[in-house]
C-alpha cells in the first residue's frame, strides 16, 4: 500500500459516531477512508483515476464500490438516493479545479448530508512539515468557505497533524471543513 491502511485521523475522529448513510470518497486512492467508513456501516463509493490504487482497495474490501473515473467529471447515479457524505481528503489541485469540484459536489448532498474536507493548508509551508511545497496547490480556509453556498459550516479551521520525523514528532497543518446541507 502506498499510504497507511488506517483511515485519516480526522475522518475517524469526526465520523465515528455519525449516522451511516450513502457516501462517496473522491480521489480515494487505495480507499482507506472509504473502507473504514464501510466498516462503520456506510454504503461507500470510492472514486479515483488510478486503476492500480483501486485494485489495491478492492483486494482489501468488497464492501466498497470502487469506480475508476476522473473526479472532475464523475457524477453520482441520478436515480440513486442522495448522498449523506462527500469526502475530499488531500486532493491538492489548483484552486480553480478544487472550487469547481466543491461547488458541484455540494449539490449531491441530501438533507443533512455532509461535505467533509481535509487537505494540506497553505500555512504548512512556513509552520508545518510535509505536503506539497507549491502554494497554488495548498488549501486556504477562508477561500474554501466562500465556495460552500447554502451549506451550513459545522466545523472549519486549521488543525495540526502529528508526523514522525527522525524519531521526533513534528506537526503538519491541514485545513479541515465540515459543512452540511440544510434539512429542507
Amino acid at each position: 500500500m502506498l499510504w497507511s491502511t488506517a483511515p485519516n485521523r480526522f475522518v475517524a475522529d469526526r465520523l465515528t459516531n455519525h449516522e451511516p448513510g450513502r457516501g462517496v470518497d473522491l480521489a480515494s486512492g487505495e480507499g482507506r477512508n472509504a473502507i473504514w467508513l464501510a466498516e462503520q456501516g456506510w454504503e461507500m463509493i470510492a472514486v479515483d483515476f488510478s486503476s492500480v490504487a483501486l485494485e489495491r482497495g478492492k483486494s482489501r474490501s468488497d464492501a466498497v464500490t470502487f469506480v475508476e473515473a476522473d473526479v472532475f467529471t464523475w457524477e453520482p447515479d441520478p436515480d440513486a438516493e442522495q448522498l449523506q457524505l462527500v469526502l475530499i481528503a488531500y486532493l491538492q489541485v489548483d484552486r480553480g479545479r478544487l472550487e469547481e469540484l466543491v461547488r458541484r459536489c455540494s449539490t449531491w448532498l441530501g438533507p443533512g448530508g455532509e461535505l467533509f474536507m481535509i487537505g494540506h493548508d497553505v500555512s504548512n509551508l512556513d509552520e508545518g512539515i510535509g505536503g506539497p511545497q507549491v502554494p497554488e496547490l495548498l488549501w486556504e480556509l477562508d477561500v474554501i468557505l466562500e465556495w460552500l453556498g447554502a451549506l451550513r459550516v459545522v466545523e472549519g479551521g486549521v488543525v495540526k497533524r502529528p508526523v514522525e520525523v527522525d524519531a521526533d514528532i513534528r506537526y503538519a497543518r491541514d485545513t479541515l471543513i465540515r459543512a452540511r446541507a440544510t434539512d429542507d
